[in-house]
């Protein structure tokens, strides 16, 4: 749970369907709708119009009752909501195949999420000009973190390594981690961390494909 405003909890189901809506709102005005209603939302995600009217109240009132939501109007409102209306400083530490897979990932920038610095201790890496920024030494990680006014961090380091990468990047007062390292890390209740483990959802996959027919199948049993 997440608290929204210093006083509503919101659940994390609800921020991840934000985006969602977020998504399909930049579609549909792609699209030149100028209105949508909330089934019309709820279709197209295979949600049921009730959570979409939920999930929006959280945030205010949206909408005119018969007419639906303005599209434009709604997707800025929710960028708003989810941050996205302002550039976040972002630094990447660990330029593997998954950190410089990130580096080249236009979405970030189209997202207003700017990798402004990225970092390694490979000494063959440090110094050299990977897709447009220059990779800079870990040894400097506190320091130039300070420096460039970073905000998120996303770490893609070994996992024996990546809970020593981020005590540093705490230290340094960043508050925002994203972790595709395959391990559990510990930060304490201001940090806020998220984990990508891709090869967690390739085993959900594996055990899906292994175990059932068809995803309703798995609805019905409980297990989605």
């Amino acid at each position: 749970m997440v608290a929204y405003g210093g006083k509503r909890k919101i659940s994390e189901s609800t921020i991840r369907r934000l985006s969602i809506y977020y998504r399909v709102l930049s579609i549909l005005e792609k699209e030149n709708y100028e209105t949508v209603s909330s089934k019309e939302l709820a279709r197209r995600e295979k949600l049921t119009p009730a959570q979409v009217r939920k999930d929006l109240s959280f945030f205010g009132s949206f909408g005119t009752r018969g007419l639906g939501y303005p599209v434009s109007e709604l997707k800025d409102r929710i960028a708003q909501i989810l941050g996205l209306n302002k550039i976040w400083n972002v630094a990447l530490i660990g330029v593997g195949n998954i950190g410089s897979a990130l580096v080249g990932y236009k979405e970030f920038q189209r997202q207003n999420f700017n990798i402004k610095v990225i970092f390694d201790n490979d000494q063959r890496k440090i110094g050299s000009n990977h897709k447009g920024i220059k990779v800079s030494d870990i040894k400097n990680l506190e320091s130039d973190l300070k420096a460039n006014n970073i905000e998120i961090v996303i770490v893609a380091v070994p996992a024996t390594v990546a809970q020593y990468i981020v005590d540093d990047v705490v230290k340094a007062g960043i508050k925002g981690i994203l972790n595709f390292a395959p391990v559990n890390l510990k930060v304490p209740g201001d940090v806020f961390l998220r984990n990508e483990n891709m090869s967690m959802e390739l085993e959900y996959l594996s055990f899906a494909l292994r175990n059932f027919m068809n995803p309703s199948e798995m609805d019905e049993k409980g297990i989605s």
